[in-house]
């Protein structure tokens, strides 16, 4: 049986339109990523536990999205540079998507289905910022803002998903990915 969430259509920043079932049997950390963004420093992080564990079969992926204050208004060409230049991003990025609201990316509607809540730091207090600076999320299952995190596993079913204040070296998010790695 093929897996419906690797089934889903994307597209590339470059353009093509895909699946994700080259990705099949890999450990997946899908971010929604933003340039002008508090958090745009995660990229480095995230580049990194790519590099350190992609022969153990990891893969981040990244797709932009400007549904945050407006964090990602560049073109896909223009988030390609920027990340690789500033960055040093590798890892596969997308075209932009919508994350939240009637214009949810189908992936989106599948990650956040299969993991309608994220593992947050504990008493981080980001939430509750957003909350205060009149950003709350419209449901409770929406995405709260920029680099959330899925953590997918080898058999293509969501393993984890985490806040956007949790980085990708935090180490409940490291230990979550060398579990899924171990299976």
């Amino acid at each position: 049986m093929q897996n419906s969430l690797l089934n889903t259509h994307v597209t590339t920043i470059d353009g093509e339109v895909t699946t994700l079932e080259k990705y099949a049997g890999k450990v997946l950390l899908i971010v929604n990523v933003a340039s002008r963004c508090g958090l745009t420093p995660q990229y480095e992080q995230l580049e990194n536990i790519q590099k350190a564990w992609a022969d153990q079969g990891f893969v981040v992926l990244g797709f932009p999205c400007n549904q945050f204050m407006g964090q990602e208004p560049d073109s896909e060409e223009e988030i390609k540079t920027y990340c690789a230049s500033t960055w040093g991003v590798t890892f596969p990025m997308f075209s932009k998507i919508d994350v939240n609201g009637d214009a949810r990316h189908p992936l989106y509607q599948k990650l956040i289905a299969a993991a309608p809540t994220a593992v947050a730091p504990e008493k981080s207090g980001f939430y509750e910022r957003m909350v205060s600076k009149g950003r709350t999320p419209l449901y409770p299952d929406d995405i709260l803002w920029n680099f959330e995190k899925f953590l997918v596993g080898r058999d293509g079913q969501v393993v984890q998903r985490f806040s956007p204040d949790m980085t990708p070296e935090d180490p409940i998010v490291m230990e979550s990915i060398k579990i899924a790695l171990a299976k």
